[in-house]
């Protein structure tokens, strides 16, 4: 299996929104009432907030393909595209998601390990995310590579509030 990692452009905005939809409808649908999904889904992923998402150059998005397939994407925000407060020096992995197809193929790793590659591309000392308290295998991800939990915040499914972890991770210092 060959897994390519590359830029998402403004030309992308279909696909992205494409594979934005089906990976969290796969991730969390099962567990939130089909109502606040299509709520969230047709406010986070409709073309024009994923087009402002996109050409704003605090935030960048990638792809990951396998064999030419796309498997899924990597957001990442620095300063102020960054979801909470968290200084200039720390970057936030905002979504990572993988298609259930492409899951325990390593890829969430390698989308992961991008991000860590912008962060110290650009001195970070920390990098950090938000993950849905119930969602146990992406805690369990996270706690194994080094991510520690340091808070929380609500995120808003529809019209239901939900808590998100906060976990970081600090960054070895480069030398």
């Amino acid at each position: 299996m060959t897994a390519t990692i590359r830029d998402c452009t403004p030309s992308d905005l279909e696909k992205l929104q494409e594979i934005s939809t089906v990976t969290f409808n796969e991730t969390f649908k099962d567990q939130n009432s089909p109502e606040n999904m299509e709520a969230y889904v047709e406010k986070a992923f409709n073309l024009d907030q994923l087009e402002k998402e996109v050409s704003n150059p605090n935030s960048q998005f990638y792809f990951i393909l396998v064999e030419k397939e796309l498997a899924g994407y990597l957001k990442v925000n620095t300063s102020n595209a960054q979801s909470e407060e968290m200084g200039e020096d720390a970057i936030e992995i905002e979504r990572i998601y993988i298609k259930k197809t492409f899951h325990k193929q390593g890829l969430g790793k390698q989308l992961l390990n991008k991000a860590i590659e912008i962060a110290e591309e650009q001195n970070k000392k920390k990098i950090w995310l938000g993950v849905w308290e119930k969602n146990e295998n992406a805690i369990a991800f996270y706690n194994k590579l080094g991510f520690v939990q340091t808070g929380a915040h609500s995120f808003y499914m529809g019209d239901e509030e939900q808590t998100d972890y906060i976990m970081v991770k600090t960054l070895r210092k480069s030398s």
